[in-house]
């Protein structure tokens, strides 16, 4: 299939879905201006391209009973690709570990980890991480206030002049 043109059209829709992945089809349509059936295949081809990844609730945290959001900056003992791949596979397999991005420069990963507690925390810090083979050090900032949590891209910026 051919990829997705992102047109003004379907900036349109990638903006919607993004503020409310629960809208309908319908109501989808009518607010990018697009009848129903041509919508759908639009959707379905973002989707297809890998542009739309998937669909989600945005869950509060905290009131699922995870108090504590840790940064943990990894710095491994080698950076070789196989390295590399072997710690992102590892981590891949932690739940707890909610984003883990490689970085260049100082630190080679940033993860970002929730837990119940701090005592939780701590358990996940001395069982998995700092143990981890090729771990070298780990450096933590403990989450005091979240003042913006947004998910997505910021469609605006490229959307100017776009109705």
């Amino acid at each position: 299939m051919q990829k997705a043109k992102i047109d003004d059209t379907n900036l349109k829709i990638l903006k919607h879905l993004q503020e409310d992945g629960r809208i309908t089809n319908i109501d989808l349509s009518q607010k990018v201006g697009i009848s129903a059936p041509p919508c759908l295949r639009r959707v379905r081809s973002l989707e297809e391209d890998g542009i739309i990844r998937g669909y989600h609730a945005d869950l509060d945290a905290r009131q699922l009973g995870f108090e504590v959001t840790v940064f943990a900056m990894v710095g491994l003992n080698s950076q070789a690709e196989a390295d590399l791949k072997a710690f992102e596979v590892l981590v891949a397999g932690w739940p707890e570990v909610r984003e883990c991005h490689m970085l260049n420069g100082e630190i080679d990963f940033i993860l970002k980890i929730v837990a119940r507690d701090l005592s939780t925390f701590q358990t996940f810090l001395t069982e998995k991480l700092t143990s981890a083979p090729n771990v070298d050090s780990v450096k933590t900032s403990l989450t005091i206030r979240t003042s913006k949590d947004r998910a997505g891209v910021p469609l605006s910026l490229i959307m100017e002049g776009v109705t």
